[in-house]
């Protein structure tokens, strides 16, 4: 589960220029924006909560009520943090005095003794993630919760690996790069010969007008992953007419596959085995950027990197890159911070 609302240290406080009223946090590899009179001080333990994260109605985030008040389509109401821009300066998120994320905590009926570094607390918090309303013909009719013998597709943001980013330099060279798809994550097995289709978080009943079937169908994923010979997944991108904004303006709806996922050995497909596979089912992998990539020297170099036009419509910004080592045992995600500030 990503973790939205953490306990976190304020790195830095920086000045913004031609600003007398607001100043800049650092929290791990996040920017955030926050008012000079609420005298936060670097080493001071904060609550951050990411972008997307979709705050519960409470008397603490009423400020954002013109700017951020969204419903989600459960009815729930709250506030949905996003990437923003104040006096030219890139902010992400929220940072919550660790006082005051205790005392909702306490209401919420949660204990608040011995709140650690990197804690999630989210749940403490009544934080969850935004989900934009999902159309009739891909929230589909739920066969039960996506399946616990395959690893989610969330990779985590490249903003929340600062400690780690000098060791992926060290592998330099070993990774390749392919664009991350606006569109809806599509997961598709066959384990002990039963078939399944599941979206993000759920395995879907096979109906006639549901997307995700259909395209399994188009695309004969049950044949093909039951002539492979060993239990396994294949994980993608669903993307076409009805999918998000279809900014690819493509005809139809089609999976772009990233992830095959070997279920018996409980692995991912290494890059070379994955390429040989998506060319001998016919099937077609995410855009693929570079291959042997050199990592840059920063993490705010390899946000620069990831803001570029799709490779499948130009008039588009890409939605960012995803960064994977060669033999499949690093993942990150970088999201394209100029999406980001278009992003509805």
């Amino acid at each position: 589960m990503r973790k939205l609302a953490t306990v976190q240290t304020i790195k830095q406080i920086l000045p913004i220029e031609g600003a007398d009223a607001i100043e800049l946090a650092i929290v791990n590899g996040w920017s955030v924006v926050v008012a000079k009179n609420v005298n936060h001080q670097e080493g001071d333990k904060v609550v951050y909560c990411e972008i997307d994260s979709f705050l519960p109605i409470e008397p603490e985030f009423e400020f954002l009520r013109k700017s951020s008040y969204k419903k989600m389509s459960d009815g729930s109401e709250g506030f949905r943090l996003k990437t923003i821009k104040l006096r030219g300066q890139i902010s992400q998120g929220l940072i919550i005095a660790l006082k005051s994320a205790q005392q909702i905590s306490i209401r919420n009926q949660f204990d608040t003794t011995n709140w650690e570094e990197g804690q999630d607390v989210s749940e403490c918090l009544g934080i969850i993630k935004y989900e934009p309303p999902v159309p009739a013909s891909l929230a589909g009719i739920a066969k039960g919760l996506f399946p616990s013998f395959i690893p989610k597709t969330d990779e985590e943001r490249i903003q929340n690996l600062t400690e780690s980013y000098s060791v992926f330099k060290e592998n330099s060279g070993q990774y390749y790069v392919t664009e991350k798809l606006d569109g809806s994550s599509a997961t598709y097995y066959f384990k002990d010969g039963e078939f399944g289709v599941c979206s993000r978080n759920l395995e879907l009943l096979e109906t006639p007008d549901n997307t995700f079937w259909k395209v399994a169908r188009t695309l004969d994923l049950e044949n093909k992953l039951k002539s492979l010979g060993f239990n396994a997944s294949l994980q993608g991108e669903l993307v076409g007419e009805g999918v998000q904004s279809n900014p690819y303006k493509i005809i139809g709806q089609t999976v772009f596959f990233f992830n095959v996922y070997n279920i018996d050995e409980g692995r991912y497909l290494d890059f070379s085995s994955f390429s040989s596979l998506m060319s001998s089912l016919g099937l077609t992998p995410v855009p693929i950027l570079e291959t042997n990539f050199e990592l840059p020297g920063t993490i705010d170099e390899l946000l620069l990197y990831s803001d570029n036009k799709s490779c499948l419509n130009k008039n588009f910004d890409r939605e960012g890159v995803v960064i994977r080592s060669l033999d499949r045992k690093i993942s990150f995600k970088v999201i394209s911070n100029r999406f980001l500030l278009n992003e509805k």
